[in-house]
């Protein structure tokens, strides 16, 4: 198996000397370099750049500069999808986003994981696990993702947490590692899928 190959299928790999893989992360990095250097008035233009980063994109998708991510083909996100200044996605594994899904500033989706072994971690081995983020999820600011987590639809995920294990639908998560601290009613805003700021501070 190729290094690619054993990332996909899950096992641990090696990114460090892949030709393939140092190839695509340093494409990718050199795409999301243009995409946070053209103006935010140039919507049309980082609209198209942004889909030869991502693996695919529905309407109306917005990602606030600066943006950076190792591949960016692993990444899709459904409609009516924003994500503030400084959203990092290490993307070795899927990262699979509903649609209504808002992110705030400074969040990190990381699929990305390294053994405990420390003699196996120095040999720059590593693995990737999918996150999938499920329609109207609601993101706070400073949000750590960790690999293998779902969050299941209509969740909010307060400002600060760090998301280490699935998140149940249409609740509130805080704290770190995140916890359930509230269940929420959906109040169904006309089937528009928009969520409710039940919550004060939570971005």
């Amino acid at each position: 198996m190729t290094e690619k190959e054993k990332c996909r299928a899950g096992e641990l790999y090696n990114p460090n000397y892949d030709d393939e893989l140092q190839r695509e992360m340093l494409e990718s990095a050199e795409r999301c370099f243009q995409y946070n250097s053209v103006p935010p008035t140039k919507v049309e233009e980082r609209d198209a750049l942004l889909s030869e980063i991502l693996g695919s994109k529905g309407e109306n998708c917005c990602i606030r500069s600066p943006f950076q991510c190792d591949y960016g083909y692993n990444i899709h996100v459904g409609n009516n999808f924003f994500a503030n200044y400084n959203f990092i996605v290490l993307d070795g594994g899927e990262v699979r986003i509903g649609d209504n899904v808002f992110i705030a500033p400074n969040v990190g989706l990381h699929t990305a994981g390294h053994p405990l072994d420390s003699k196996r971690r120095n040999e720059g081995l590593e693995y990737a696990g999918q996150i999938t983020i499920e329609d109207d999820v609601w993101i706070g600011a400073g949000v750590q993702v960790c690999p293998g987590v779902t969050i299941h639809s209509g969740a909010v995920i307060a400002a600060g947490a760090v998301v280490t294990k699935d998140v149940p639908a249409n609740t509130v998560v805080a704290g770190v590692p995140a916890k359930v601290i509230k269940k929420l009613i959906n109040k169904g805003d006309h089937g528009k899928g928009r969520i409710y700021k039940e919550k004060q501070g939570l971005d």
